[in-house]
């Protein structure tokens, strides 16, 4: 599903008067141009989670650290997503962290609902450039 800069983020996030952020103003930036990386690992993750929705596998794949990225990805056909909840974030160290977030999802209509905990790592690309990378996570 295609976004545009207008719409509202999937990502759920909001600004400081509680009105939803737009596609552009959120995850679509980090999305639609690869040369600015998200600047933690709570917007790598809702960027992910974002890039779900508008079924862009080049963005989940180029952001999915190395040895642990799959060689493609596949979408539920149909899917509609119904939101996401971030639960909790915090460093692990000087370069990693984690996410714990709930993912909601409804398909050939059945619910679906992913619970986890996402490690991430902060490592240069091949150009130098500093970035979040996801590394795996672990499903309650």
């Amino acid at each position: 599903m295609p976004l545009r800069a207008a719409d509202s983020c999937p990502c759920g996030r909001h600004n400081a008067r509680r009105q939803p952020l737009t596609w552009a103003a959120c995850c679509g930036r980090y999305v639609d141009d690869w040369t600015l990386p998200a600047p933690d690992a709570e917007s790598l993750m809702r960027s992910r989670y974002s890039a779900f929705v508008a079924e862009r596998a080049d963005y989940l794949l180029a952001t999915w650290a190395e040895p642990q990225r799959p060689a493609a990805l596949d979408f539920d056909p149909g899917a509609r997503w119904l939101g996401l909840e971030v639960r909790s974030h915090q460093a692990t160290g000087a370069e990693q962290a984690e996410v714990e977030f709930v993912a909601r999802w409804r398909v050939a209509g059945r619910a679906v609902r992913l619970h986890e905990r996402s490690r991430f790592v902060r490592r240069a690309d091949a150009a130098g450039v500093l970035r979040w990378w996801y590394v795996d996570g672990d499903q309650y």
